[in-house]
């Protein structure tokens, strides 16, 4: 099982997703804390590869980004949708 801890990044922009991606999230993220690769997350590595961060899927469109921080705790770093976040990246 792994703990998720979150950014203010993170959070602030949680706040302002809408309410239904809110509740894909919060399922996503269940699934998350028993697998983080779990295939229906379709988690992946985000270039470079050398920053050692990662994202996994809310829907075909919002993402949360993470790193691992060590081998229990993860870091939710930002999420969004797909385009915004890989162009912010």
């Amino acid at each position: 099982m792994v703990l998720i801890e979150t950014t203010e990044e993170f959070d602030r922009r949680y706040r302002k997703l809408p309410l239904p991606i809110k509740k894909k999230a919060e399922r996503r993220q269940k699934v998350f804390t028993d697998n983080p690769f779990h295939p229906s997350l379709e988690t992946e590595k985000l270039n470079p590869k050398s920053r050692e961060v990662w994202s996994f899927r809310i829907d075909r469109q919002y993402r949360i980004v993470f790193r691992f921080v060590d081998g229990t705790t993860v870091l939710f770093m930002t999420v969004g949708p797909h385009s915004w976040i890989y162009r912010g990246l």
